[in-house]
């Protein structure tokens, strides 16, 4: 008999997202088995330029629902103007939409 004691325990919401959110487009490769992985992204700057980004390397990736919306966070380095950011790239996967974290 199962009444479900235990099954409810993970958590189904990871809140909000923190730090700085940029909108961005994302150029992703994507393996066989459906597993995405950003492999360029563009960022409009404070001075309303264009950046390109090609160096991400991908430490990892999760599944996770913000705001009760379904996403997948990828924890990056990214090197941009010769240095390294933390960042994560977010795809919000109803909404089609990308932003990075910084």
């Amino acid at each position: 008999m199962a009444f479900g004691i235990g099954t409810n325990t993970k958590k189904p919401d990871a809140g909000s997202l923190k730090g700085e959110q940029r909108e961005i487009a994302c150029e992703c490769w994507f393996t066989c088995s459906g597993k995405t992985t950003p492999i360029m992204i563009k960022v409009e700057d404070e001075d309303g330029e264009i950046r390109t980004i090609r160096q991400i390397q991908v430490h990892s990736q999760e599944r996770k629902n913000y705001a009760g919306i379904p996403s997948e966070e990828y924890d990056c380095t990214i090197g941009i103007l010769g240095q390294q950011l933390p960042v994560k790239i977010v795809h919000y996967l109803t909404e089609s939409r990308w932003v990075i974290c910084f």
